[in-house]
Formats: C-alpha cells, structure tokens, sequence
C-alpha cells in the first residue's frame, strides 16, 4: 500500500496500524511479566496493544519514506490473520477512485499482494 500510495502521490507523513494473530511469545494466561503490563494479560483472551517495526522497515525498503511513518500493533485473540491500515497526508489532492486505481495497478503489478477494497 505504501509504495503504491508513495510511487502514484506521495506520502509526506503517516501513521499504520498492523492487526494480528497473538504470537507465540504471548502467554495465554493472565500473570505478571516483568514491568510490561500488556505482557501480563492472556492472549488468547484479550485485545493487546504493542509496538511494532513495520514503520521502521518500510524506510528500509523503501528509503524515501524513512522517517515518515509511524506504527503501532494490536495483538488479537485468533490463531492466524492480519490487516493492515495505513492512514497518511498525501503530497497532493486526490480522489478516492484515483487512490483505488493506484491501488489496483499495484495488485496487477504485485501478484501476491492482496488488497480489499471497499466503498
């Protein structure tokens, strides 16, 4: 998404949120974990907030962005899955068709990207 978002308008600045399955790290009951209390909570059981490097790495791959994206993650009680969601000032004017079109070449472009669009 950033790179289809970044290459058709540019991103000056934005913010991702990545929702996923809980990991294996997580406990799946509730008891103490250091001074971590979002480690505490069963994961299996509850919705968890965490930090996350995706923002970071996207400046990796894509250099031009570096700096410009922030990122948190939630941690959800399923055993497999995750979105993403990307929310950014683009560096200029556009229309959502315009947004969905840049999104859709890069589907055609990158076959196993998957992006669900919805009105």
């Amino acid at each position: 998404m950033a790179k289809a978002l970044h290459d058709s308008f540019g991103i000056e600045v934005g913010t991702m949120t990545t929702i996923h399955a809980y990991t294996g790290t997580q406990s799946l009951v509730d008891g103490p974990r250091g001074k971590d209390l979002r480690a505490s909570r069963a994961a299996a059981e509850n919705i968890i907030p965490h930090t996350t490097g995706a923002a970071k790495a996207i400046g990796l791959v894509i250099p031009e962005l570096s700096g410009k994206l922030k990122g948190h993650a939630q941690r959800v009680p399923v055993k497999t899955g995750s979105v993403t969601e990307l929310v950014s000032i683009l560096g200029k004017k556009v229309t959502a068709e315009e947004v969905n079109n840049a999104l859709k070449r890069r589907q055609t472009i990158t076959s196993h990207l998957v992006i669900l669009m919805k009105k």
